[in-house]
């Protein structure tokens, strides 16, 4: 099972809401300690056991941007937006605070993220899936339905060890803090799934099944 996000009704999501924080402010309760959710946009602070797959049409910028970083996959649309509109503000700018200048980083490197998070300028989907930021680019008004045909292939997958792969990969990426740290990781997180899930798929595999890249 995966978690399928997508914001519908033209546009991904265009950030936080700037009439309130104008007009309200002293309303506004953000949650300081960010081991805690949610976060001034939802569930930025969170993660996730399951891979998330975001399916991203229209503009997905500033807070919008920062929610589209907690997917795993992004499919966007060919007329797709994405940018820290944020910094373009004229009079003002508001910073990011959802997780945007961690995780971008990681998943562009440091230099193209500084290039996003500096100017503020607009990412097509073309540039972005040159960053490696857009996974998919689809036809326009295709976002969700190829989110949904990309989903139901990963979870044909054997679940335990698609799992314990990708947490590994976000283990090594965020959280160790040298090579061999990560390596123990991905030892320790292996080796159960190979007893549960790889050994019974070997048998198979010896068998006939599965020759080929064919479905077990």
């Amino acid at each position: 099972m995966l978690f399928l996000w997508c914001f519908v009704g033209g546009n991904f999501c265009a950030g936080y809401d700037l009439k309130e924080l104008a007009h309200n402010p002293t309303a506004i309760k953000w949650e300081q300690d960010v081991t805690k959710s949610p976060g001034p946009m939802g569930p930025s602070r969170m993660t996730f056991s399951k891979p998330v797959i975001a399916a991203v049409s229209g503009y997905a910028v500033a807070g919008g941007l920062e929610l589209s970083l907690l997917a795993d996959l992004r499919v966007m649309e060919e007329s797709a937006i994405l940018g820290v509109f944020c910094r373009r503000f004229g009079v003002f700018c508001v910073p990011l605070v959802d997780g945007g200048t961690v995780r971008l980083p990681k998943l562009i490197g440091l230099s193209r993220a500084l290039d996003l998070i500096l100017t503020g300028r607009p990412v097509s989907a073309q540039e972005a899936y040159q960053f490696g930021l857009a996974n998919r680019i689809v036809p326009n008004g295709q976002a969700l339905q190829h989110a949904v045909e990309l989903a139901k292939q990963i979870s044909a997958f054997p679940q335990q060890c698609m799992r314990g792969d990708r947490n590994s990969a976000y283990y090594s990426a965020f959280d160790a803090s040298s090579f061999s740290e990560a390596m123990q990781f991905e030892f320790d997180t292996g080796i159960p799934v190979i007893l549960e899930e790889s050994v019974p798929g070997a048998k198979k595999f010896s068998l006939g099944q599965g020759r080929g890249g064919t479905k077990l």
